[in-house]
């Protein structure tokens, strides 16, 4: 998961000195300057030493990092490779073995069943593929890489808190490439902060206890803010005649203003009734269509990629019962170089588009709409060959 990432007091100190070598230079002096601060912060140099002792700058992990084309799917394309019949029969069965666990999370977190087992199914199959990287390698190469040392660096110091505290093995402890750990893939700080011992053995293992991974995932969920039993996503159906510029994640309307307007659920009754929702069309205006509540929001505290977090929270629905999405007929999107050529054009303009990387984000996703309003296009923020040539 690529959360935005928390420093933890207990990790890092309220004053911890600054070094030189914040990100980047020589490796090992970069290492000796993580041992420097932990020591600095009361950690004992034996301690340290034994945990930075092996450490290893790995080019596989930063290759990784650079390598993530996936997100350039759409959702339709990218939901149909994520969620097999097979994975919804393994949920539905896990949903059955682990129903006491899952009672307990709803009673105690107010997180869906649906929502975790989704989590669990995307993240590692359920537990079969949790990664087999070495994690500190990870974490300090990440640490190291001077494009996002701020989220990595703290959890360095998360790890070696969970190491003085016999939770966490330098040289044998694996997980995916950017140091998530378990069956849920929660980070370092995550687990100091929200790891919970689900099967009473009074140890916290996300690796090996799919109670510790369910119970600590519904716990993590709550401290970032999840609503008590309120409802995350639900498919809709939009008139022809919309205002399209209301959609998107940006601004959110009553479901009684949604009704008005046209838009109705496409089976069944509203979930959100009193609620407000954000109407999410992530291809256009002819694709698929969808209220997001408020519990939306907080998918990407977990992960940031839009099209994993909508495939995310529509994979909660179909495990609860939800039918198949209407895929529709949307216009042809963009793709590689020419979804690179549509962020160019909209940075010239002063969009905030983020790196142009023909990943079609919240940035672009925003762009496109204010561009498609200022050009009398149809606003529903997703870009096409018509838009790229009206630029």
């Amino acid at each position: 998961m690529k959360r935005a990432l928390t420093t933890l007091a207990l990790i890092a100190g309220l004053a911890a000195p600054a070094y030189a070598s914040e990100c980047g230079g020589n490796f090992n002096a970069f290492v000796k300057d993580l041992r420097n601060e932990a020591e600095a912060n009361g950690y004992d140099a034996g301690l340290t030493k034994r945990f930075f002792a092996n450490v290893r700058q790995d080019q596989n992990v930063l290759a990784a990092d650079r390598r993530q084309g996936v997100f350039q799917m759409d959702f339709t394309s990218f939901s149909r490779r994520l969620i097999s019949q097979g994975r919804i029969n393994t949920g539905k069965r896990k949903a059955q073995e682990y129903s006491a666990v899952f009672d307990r999370i709803e009673r105690e977190y107010g997180v869906s069943r649906g929502v975790l087992l989704a989590f669990w199914a995307f993240e590692t199959d359920y537990g079969g593929f949790q990664g087999d990287i070495n994690t500190l390698n990870a974490l300090v190469t990440l640490a190291h890489d001077c494009r996002r040392p701020e989220l990595f660096r703290p959890q360095v110091f998360a790890a070696l808190e969970l190491y003085r505290r016999g939770n966490f093995d330098p040289q044998r402890t694996t997980g995916a490439w950017a140091g998530e750990i378990g069956m849920v893939q929660m980070l370092p700080a995550d687990i100091l902060e929200n790891g919970v011992d689900g099967d009473g053995d009074g140890q916290v293992s996300l690796k090996t206890s799919a109670p510790d991974a369910l119970m600590s995932g519904g716990k993590m969920l709550q401290h970032l803010g999840w609503r008590a039993g309120e409802p995350w996503l639900q498919e809709v159906e939009v008139p022809a005649n919309m205002d399209w510029s209301l959609s998107g994640t940006a601004q959110a309307l009553p479901v009684s203003k949604w009704q008005a307007m046209g838009v109705r659920p496409r089976s069944g009754a509203w979930d959100g009734k009193g609620l407000k929702a954000k109407l999410i069309l992530p291809q256009g205006r002819n694709g698929p269509a969808f209220v997001a509540y408020p519990n939306f929001d907080v998918y990407f505290e977990w992960n940031q990629s839009f099209t994993y977090v909508l495939t995310a929270a529509y994979f909660g629905t179909r495990l609860m019962g939800g039918p198949v999405f209407n895929a529709g007929n949307p216009d042809p999107g963009l793709e590689g170089a020419e979804m690179k050529a549509l962020q160019s054009k909209l940075a010239a303009r002063g969009h905030d588009v983020g790196k142009i990387d023909g990943i079609l984000g919240a940035g672009t996703r925003a762009a496109t709409q204010a561009e498609q309003q200022r050009l009398g296009l149809p606003a529903d923020a997703w870009p096409t060959r018509a838009l790229l040539n009206a630029l």
